[in-house]
């Protein structure tokens, strides 16, 4: 059944036009009744207690009979069956044939998947910790320099060569991890460095300071054929054979094999390539790249970096939340609820856009990864079933650290387009200062979260004009100071931001988008918007490479591209 085509999508369509037109419905009277807030919260702790994930989302423009349409929305659309479905294996992305199972990476030693999965499970896990427990045994041998470089120097820079989701999630990991305290310790004396862009002033930068004879190369690219991916690759090997070279060492089949390892499939364009075959990492087809970063993509590197026992906390804390997902109740299940929302915000109440705010420095490549997972996966124009959706799907996601995001945005958040937001916020700070009572009323972290706390609400409240009266403010400057309020937001509090937090956070999200797309009903787990521009740019690379070794002349393009081209071709002759 499709979500429009049910009693609750035209009852939810009443609904937000009553919100946006009836004042009692205003979020500065909502919040004020505290049944109702207290109705609106959501509450996940881990077995032992010591960690708590708090959802409150009473700043929503939403009440009790809003909720249960959702609910009952959600039931129609089979949403719990959809999400078992995604859980034990069936091959959810039907566009491609394939399942999806980014969760079962996460999944510890003995966990019975089997009994989820029969036929299946108990190969899936066999495969997947046999790559984990490579790639534990290698970055182990590297960090304790058993596995050297060619000239016999350890191997402490590591040089992660990817794009997209090779690139977005597990740059926001480990940035992430800078500042723990387990995590920092772990990476004393290594730097790990992202080289996405084919911009050759990315290669510049990222390799500059770096001593080619201390540096691992980490190609990642499933087919290794990724346009740009590859002339990275390409680029970052003869920088290496070159730096090797001047040292003295001339074999270069033998540099290859130790500063050049992959995580790929096609283990034949790797050991073509020069990669030594055992230090080819696998995944699978049942990976999507941006869910990829609990795959070697991610774990590889970032265990280079950091630990393999540090990344092992990390991957728990993401299963952690794949099991909340998979087993809570729809009205306590935290990224059911962000996706419920979402689809209200979006589909009901139409607002286009989305903020996420983490009051976290250490997460401020979070709304990056996210814009990815969220906008490639559910950018869509059609259903599951290729009919075009009479609703537009996804939203335009964006964010930054508060409170840097205060001073760059938040004026358009308050008086102009309203933009739903999700703060993020800690009870404990992973680099804790306070100056003294004496000097300072609070501590440094005290002092970000008075903005975590006082921004939700002066969003959802705003200023009146009788606010203004009442404070004295000249009449001129009023219309300038008012703040309509009824700025919808949910706020995220967690216990602390370590490596098991970061993996919840991630796994949040990742199923916040599965659980958008399932009531959509669209695919969320293919990508084909990303194709027609590599096919497009195949035409202008053969176009660049005539004109420039023989002097063709362009031609096969609209005129406005034509010109363009040979305005740049003209530069410089």
């Amino acid at each position: 059944m499709k979500c429009n085509e049910v009693p609750q999508f035209t009852a939810l369509q009443a609904s937000a036009a009553e919100f946006q037109s009836d004042e009692k419905l205003h979020l500065r009277n909502l919040i004020g009744d505290s049944s109702r807030c207290s109705g609106l919260a959501a509450t996940h702790s881990t077995d032992n207690g010591a960690r708590k994930i708090i959802l409150d989302y009473s700043r929503q423009q939403v009440d009790g009979k809003t909720m249960e349409l959702l609910f009952d929305l959600a039931d129609k659309v089979d949403l719990s069956d959809k999400r078992h479905e995604m859980r034990i294996g069936s091959k959810i992305n039907a566009t491609e044939g394939r399942s999806v199972l980014h969760h079962s990476l996460r999944m510890p030693k003995g966990y019975d998947y089997e009994s989820l999965n029969p036929g299946e499970g108990k190969q899936i896990m066999e495969d997947v910790h046999a790559v984990r427990d490579a790639m534990q045994i290698f970055t182990e041998k590297v960090r304790k320099g058993e596995f050297l470089g060619a000239t016999s120097k350890p191997l402490k820079n590591y040089v992660c060569i990817g794009i997209g989701g090779s690139q977005l999630g597990p740059e926001f990991v480990a940035e992430a991890l800078r500042a723990d305290a387990a995590a920092a310790k772990a990476s004393e004396g290594r730097t790990l460095r992202f080289l996405a862009n084919v911009d050759p002033v990315d290669f510049e930068l990222c390799t500059r300071d770096l001593d080619p004879e201390e540096t691992l190369l980490v190609v990642i690219s499933k087919t290794f054929t990724t346009a740009e991916t590859m002339l990275n690759a390409r680029t970052a090997k003869q920088w290496i054979l070159k730096g090797l070279n001047a040292k003295g060492v001339t074999d270069d089949a033998h540099i290859a094999s130790k500063h050049i390892i992959a995580v790929s499939t096609a283990i034949p364009k790797c050991v073509d390539f020069g990669i030594d075959p055992s230090n080819i990492f696998g995944f699978w087809s049942w990976v999507g790249g941006r869910f990829s970063v609990c795959s070697a993509v991610g774990i590889l590197p970032l265990s280079l970096m950091y630990s393999y026992d540090v990344l092992s906390s990390f991957l728990d804390g993401a299963h952690d939340m794949d099991e909340h997902f998979f087993n809570a109740p729809l009205r306590e299940n935290i990224p059911v609820l962000l996706g419920l929302l979402g689809v209200w915000n979006s589909t009901f109440l139409n607002y286009e856009t989305r903020a996420l705010l983490p009051y976290s420095q250490a997460l401020k490549r979070l709304p990056a990864h996210i814009q990815q997972v969220d906008m490639e996966s559910n950018g869509k124009r059609v259903a599951m079933d290729g009919s075009i959706l009479p609703f537009s799907s996804g939203e335009i996601n964006f964010g930054e650290p508060g409170t840097n995001g205060q001073h760059s945005f938040y004026q358009l958040m308050h008086q102009g387009r309203v933009v739903p937001a999700d703060f993020i916020g800690f009870m404990e700070s992973q680099a804790p200062i306070h100056l003294g009572e004496d000097t300072e009323p609070v501590s440094n972290h005290d002092e970000l979260m008075s903005n975590f706390f006082a921004q939700p609400d002066a969003l959802a409240c705003g200023k009146t004009l009788t606010d203004l009266e009442q404070e004295g403010v000249s009449p001129e400057l009023r219309p300038h100071k008012v703040f309509e309020g009824n700025r919808p937001s949910s706020s995220i509090l967690m216990t602390k931001l370590d490596a098991f937090a970061i993996g919840q956070l991630l796994a949040i999200y990742e199923h916040r988008t599965a659980v958008q797309g399932f009531v959509w009903g669209l695919n969320s787990f293919d990508q084909w918007g990303v194709e027609l521009g590599k096919v497009l740019a195949k035409q202008v690379r053969a176009q660049l490479s005539a004109s420039r070794k023989g002097g063709a002349q362009v031609q096969g393009f609209n005129s406005s591209t034509s010109k363009l081209l040979e305005a740049y071709l003209a530069h410089g002759k």
